[in-house]
């Protein structure tokens, strides 16, 4: 069996995260996002590759999101509403509760910069009633072969890793998640699994992190700096995630250093996100759950809501804009004005996708910015670009691919350069098979299979006889140690691998079973065929006495004489192999040798007739799966003197 995983979204790049991977039979869509740098086709995923019909219902089991951002659930409603998808959607509480107020505010900047509208209010609504909300470790069975389980992931409240099973084969799919805690959420969480498939985000594929305290100063210096010197601060961010980090952030900042600068939010977005949050404390943070009671870490103070024409008020402020990235909307429109001031500062707190403003001024302070081709911004204030992304670095993935040790790993949601680099470690320090497939690709990947089966009689007894192996290993006699004398002793080492080999027979209406393998036989109603080799070897022996031919020699000595001094020849000589002297016959594995009294042996070679009078010969036979012992052996005794 094999796990395909369609890569629609994500792949060598952030942004539209969607992939649709087929598991025993069971294709399920992991997360339906937008790409938030583009405004044409490539801004959703391309669904006709799921279904050129358009049958999307019969063509998935189910679609799993695993945290409101845009790059996540951006499409869903466009897939549902507009391209008619009316199967089962799951996704946590909490983002079944937030993503309508993300999708709603990104509707409304899509109306305000006069675009095509993909999709109306209604349809978000209508979205969201097919959603089936589940809850961390809650094991959801999806039909009678397909069972998920939703594993905190940090991040953002409500995200999550998710875990898919069908049959025997096992896979998680991370979204984004942050291996580290901050000051309002925890670390992911995640059990040991036995997994076939591991899909991880790789935004941060090569970063190291410095320590969250160094991070939040430098953030806080940066503000204080210039509100001190009579500027304003515009902080980009999407409503929720970020806004409220900072928020705690700069509350206890402000409350400490007793400021009176005004910390604004642009729209009453985050308030209503912040009510949902209160809500949604147990999602939080160990340290935020603890304080509730006496202090609910939500009820910002300072922070107050603004009004359009507050813009070019004079004073100092902190501006938290909507959305992110300055991809539009209020934080491009602020951005405008105050970009032209160098008292001003744009702080970035994140990961910023290309084609955005954001990804811009990340790239090197421009002095210009063409908006489009009748506007030009001067840009002329701070930039500071901080580290406050809730994405996980390249440790934090590093240790989750060696603690779920999966048999595969796919690396999607990053840079194509960083993923490549992220791989060969992956697959150097951890020995794991990593792929990093491009938009539109589809990997292939082998899954783990096994088969229920009843077991013969036949074949439990065999597995419990004794399998004695022998073998000889020489020492040191200590006896000899007292004369500055030592001698090599040869000591019997026996050892009982209780093992077999059986045979799984698959018959039509009936239970698989395992027999042993002389049992097939009789199933099939045939007789056993064994092919044997045979050769007779002459061996010359360590006397000058002229005898005219074999029956002569052995007068001098018995059959077992002989045969007792070839198992001490093959003792020394032969490593491997249990040496069993049988009298007048000696057995290693298959391989039998016995002293041949007769002239005319058919096994024996023409060319081995010349010098008969001085040898003896022995008759070998053996099957074919010791045919490399043999020839050893024959070597052996070819090289060998009586």
């Amino acid at each position: 069996m094999a796990i395909d995983c369609l890569v629609l979204g994500a792949g060598q790049e952030v942004g539209k995260s969607c992939m649709v991977v087929s598991i025993n039979g069971k294709r399920i869509m992991f997360d339906c996002g937008m790409h938030m740098g583009y405004t044409d086709s490539r801004r959703y995923p391309d669904f006709s590759l799921i279904s050129k019909t358009g049958d999307f219902d019969n063509a998935l089991t189910c679609v799993i999101v695993t945290h409101f951002h845009l790059d996540h659930i951006g499409a869903l409603p466009y897939f549902t509403e507009v391209c008619g998808y009316k199967g089962p959607i799951y996704m946590t509480y909490p983002t079944k509760a937030l993503a309508p107020l993300m999708l709603e505010d990104y509707r409304k900047n899509m109306d305000r910069r006069g675009e095509d509208e993909q999709f109306t209010s209604d349809h978000i609504a209508e979205c969201m009633k097919k959603v089936i909300p589940v809850d961390l470790k809650q094991t959801v069975q999806v039909d009678k072969d397909l069972q998920i389980r939703a594993y905190y992931a940090g991040h953002v409240i409500g995200a999550a890793m998710f875990y898919a099973k069908v049959g025997d084969a096992a896979m998680v799919y991370t979204g984004d998640y942050n291996m580290t805690p901050d000051r309002h959420l925890g670390a992911a969480q995640i059990d040991r699994l036995q997994l076939d498939l591991l899909i991880t985000e790789s935004t941060y594929a090569t970063t190291i992190r410095d320590s969250r305290y160094g991070r939040e100063r430098e953030f806080l210096k940066a503000v204080h700096n210039c509100v001190a010197a009579g500027g304003k601060v515009l902080i980009p961010t999407f409503a929720l995630g970020r806004a409220q980090e900072l928020c705690i952030l700069l509350e206890d900042y402000w409350e400490r250093m007793n400021l009176k600068v005004p910390i604004y939010f642009s729209a009453g977005l985050t308030i209503q996100a912040n009510m949902y949050y209160k809500m949604l404390i147990n999602w939080t943070s160990q340290k935020i759950k603890e304080t509730y009671a006496t202090h609910n870490a939500f009820d910002f103070k300072n922070v107050r809501n603004f009004d359009r024409s507050l813009i070019n008020a004079p004073g100092p402020c902190v501006l938290f804009a909507t959305p992110g990235m300055i991809v539009g909307g209020f934080s491009l429109e602020v951005f405008m004005q105050w970009a032209p001031s160098e008292n001003n500062l744009v702080t970035l707190p994140g990961y910023c996708v290309a084609g955005t403003i954001g990804h811009k001024l990340m790239s090197g302070k421009p002095t210009k910015i063409d908006l489009d081709k009748d506007t030009q911004i001067n840009v002329r204030c701070q930039i500071h670009q901080l580290s406050f992304s809730p994405h996980t670095d390249a440790k934090g993935i590093m240790d989750l691919v060696k603690f779920l040790s999966p048999k595969h790993a796919i690396l999607v949601h990053g840079e194509k350069p960083k993923m490549a680099t992220l791989k060969e470690r992956i697959q150097s320090e951890l020995g794991i098979q990593c792929y990093c497939p491009a938009n539109n690709e589809t990997v292939t990947i082998p899954s783990t299979h096994y088969v229920k089966a009843d077991a013969s009689g036949t074949f439990i007894r065999s597995c419990l006889n004794p399998n004695f192996k022998f073998s000889t290993r020489s020492s040191t006699d200590k006896s000899y140690l007292d004369s500055n004398k030592s001698k090599a002793v040869s000591r019997l080492s026996v050892s009982d691998d209780r093992a077999t080999e059986g045979i799984l027979v698959v018959e039509k209406g009936k239970k698989a079973k395992v027999i042993h393998q002389d049992e097939i036989l009789h199933m099939l109603g045939e007789k056993k065929h064994e092919i044997q080799f045979a050769y007779c070897i002459p061996m010359p022996m360590a006397r000058t006495e002229d005898l005219s031919s074999t029956s002569h020699m052995l007068c001098g000595f018995d059959k077992s004489t002989l045969i007792s001094r070839l198992s001490m020849i093959l003792s020394d000589e032969l490593s491997e192999g249990n040496i069993l002297d049988l009298g007048e016959e000696l057995q290693v594995e298959s391989f039998r040798v016995s002293v041949c009294s007769s002239d005319n042996c058919p096994h024996r070679l023409s060319s081995s007739l010349q010098n008969g009078s001085e040898s003896v010969f022995f008759c070998c036979n053996w099957s074919v799966a010791d045919e490399k012992l043999a020839w050893k052996i024959i070597s052996i005794m070819k090289n060998s003197t009586l």
